[in-house]
């Protein structure tokens, strides 16, 4: 059995959290340190959820794979042959060996290294050579090759972001995106192009500072004060069931060049799906992947609405602009996770209630979330 959230984080810690005032308090320390806690989140909300997995863009072709990392689980995202993606457990039925471990095309069939068991792009088990005995076509007496293919994972692809849900019990897609949905409905996001992507490896924090950094703006006028010019009165912030973030409506002509200077957007889906709007035509999402209590992987997608190729050089100083962006966001949140380690941090801190309103939401979704499967 799971152990408790009150054992984890303590009842005295959890009990100040979720206590009313007008100041509302942080999620505990442990909640970003604890390998339990992590282990909870990986259980009852990386499984649960719909997560996003990766970028349909990367899967060009059909044959095209690309191994991903859900709940500490593997994860294939496959092309077919009928051009629709596919998500898979990466595990071959045989021995359970990790299938694809690097993006790449695999043909017609997937062929796992080790005994030549071999799948078909629609994950049905095609031949398992030598498995019955001598003859490579033989089969040992009861054995269903059609109970044997590739376990399938529940997906779905929306505009080019691929959704996973491991356990199948997440709400209907159509019903988890819809919030996001509703607050871009103007924008035709179906001339959507990509442009870069830019892969920062591992970031030193836990992945939930990284969620928080990015939607509370109440940072941006100090940490990002060359590489931005979006002052805080100006902002407001998002805090509506399924949907999380801030956003800016500049009250002067925007447009200086190399810096975020106009009208933005910024809403994420719970957990892990991160959405930035700049416009008038640029498109930002992060896939963070968490690896540990203080270890996530990010990636930032960039895309471009706007219907001509970008001016010569755009794109390179768009990519330079956020690396610079995301590396003062990055200095921050590593050491949100290196202040975890003291004992002031227990108390989880206090939260602006004009600020960071969704902040506390999101927080607050996660005790939800990790609560849900506890013992009454």
């Amino acid at each position: 059995m799971s152990p408790s959230l009150q054992s984890i984080m303590g009842a005295g810690a959890l009990a100040a959290f979720e206590a009313p005032g007008p100041v509302p308090s942080g999620l505990p320390a442990a909640a970003y340190t604890s390998d339990a806690f992590f282990a909870l989140e990986n259980e009852r909300i990386f499984t649960a959820c719909w997560v996003l997995a990766g970028f349909a863009h990367e899967l060009p072709r059909s044959g095209d794979a690309v191994p991903a990392s859900v709940a500490g689980r593997p994860v294939l995202l496959l092309r077919d042959k009928d051009g629709e993606v596919r998500a898979f457990h990466n595990v071959c039925r045989h021995r359970c060996l990790k299938l694809v471990d690097r993006p790449g095309n695999v043909g017609r069939v997937l062929r796992c290294p080790y005994h030549s068991w071999t799948y078909g792009l629609d994950g049905a088990l095609r031949a398992a050579p030598w498995f019955g005995g001598r003859d490579p076509r033989l089969s040992p007496p009861g054995f269903d090759r059609r109970s044997h293919g590739l376990a399938p994972v529940r997906s779905a692809v929306w505009h080019d972001w691929i959704f996973v849900n491991l356990d199948g019990t997440a709400p209907p897609f159509e019903d988890f995106v819809a919030p996001l949905a509703r607050r871009v409905a103007g924008l035709d996001l179906m001339r959507m192009h990509h442009l870069v992507t830019l892969d920062f490896g591992e970031v030193a924090a836990n992945w939930k500072l990284l969620i928080e950094n990015f939607i509370e703006p109440y940072h941006v006028q100090f940490v990002h004060a060359t590489t931005a010019d979006q002052p805080l009165p100006d902002h407001y912030t998002v805090n509506e069931p399924g949907c999380l973030g801030c956003a800016i409506d500049v009250s002067r002509k925007a447009g200086k060049e190399d810096v975020l200077s106009g009208d933005s957007r910024f809403l994420t889906l719970f957990p892990n799906f991160v959405f930035g709007l700049y416009l008038p035509d640029q498109v930002g999402v992060h896939l963070d992947t968490p690896l540990s209590p203080g270890r996530t992987l990010q990636r930032r997608a960039i895309y471009s609405l706007a219907p001509e190729a970008p001016p010569t050089g755009r794109v390179e100083r768009l990519a330079e602009l956020w690396r610079a962006v995301h590396r003062e966001d990055h200095a921050m949140c590593e050491r949100l996770q290196q202040g975890r380690a003291s004992d002031v941090a227990i108390a989880g801190g206090a939260l602006s209630p004009v600020w960071e309103d969704a902040v506390r939401g999101f927080q607050e979704l996660v005790v939800s979330r990790l609560r849900q499967s506890e013992p009454k």
